[in-house]
């Protein structure tokens, strides 16, 4: 289970913990959290988001809330992911999240192995959320905000089936796409939507 090892171990503090949620849907934001934790009130039970029930990340979720020094969630839109690329629109939701933390973080541990520009320094954490426990709180709350988000946007744009799938390869999703075409929330970036808007004449397929 993810400790607290990493985050003592680092030679300036106070520490953040750092992952992100989203990058691989074909709509919705992608999004990030940043926990500092206290090192004498770290929530039981954390894990990789991945690895939890909903209701699992739904209660650490508030007791992270109430436990940490400081948290923060921050996104990136489906017109920054397409205007970016998902991997520098990851490392614009990251930044967000760090920025939005009441208490300025030293130090950074990042989830993956890419080293994202955020206003502090940093280190990579391969598995991270299964490692440490501060990313390990970030992955939960990167998760919960976004499928919250991805619930209301099933309300906005019904069909889909966002609620469900939280905007994930599903059958539903599939077949809304042949039914009812891309809607303003999916990423035109991505091959199955631009597809889907090439079979319906609203884009142009360029061959070289």
């Amino acid at each position: 289970m993810p400790d607290m090892m990493l985050e003592l171990a680092c030679p300036t503090g106070p520490v953040c913990g750092v992952d992100e949620a989203g990058r691989g849907p074909w709509a919705g934001p992608v999004s990030a959290g940043a926990v500092i934790l206290d090192p004498n009130r770290v929530p039981e039970g954390l894990n990789d988001s991945k690895k939890l029930s909903a209701k699992a990340r739904d209660a650490l979720e508030l007791e992270i809330k109430s436990c940490a020094l400081a948290w923060g969630v921050g996104f990136a839109s489906v017109d920054e992911i397409d205007e970016l690329n998902i991997l520098h629109a990851t490392g614009l939701a990251m930044r967000r999240a760090v920025e939005a933390l009441a208490v300025t973080p030293a130090f950074a541990l990042v989830d993956g192995n890419y080293k994202f520009k955020l206003p502090c320094e940093i280190k990579t954490v391969v598995k991270g959320d299964s490692i440490s426990a501060s990313i390990a709180a970030a992955s939960i709350l990167a998760k919960t905000a976004r499928d919250r988000l991805m619930v209301e946007m099933d309300g906005l744009y019904p069909g889909y089936g966002f609620a469900g799938h939280k905007g994930y390869h599903a059958q539903v999703h599939v077949e809304a796409l042949r039914t009812l075409g891309p809607c303003p929330i999916h990423r035109r970036g991505w091959e199955p939507i631009r597809l889907a808007l090439i079979e319906r004449g609203e884009l142009v397929d360029i061959v070289d």
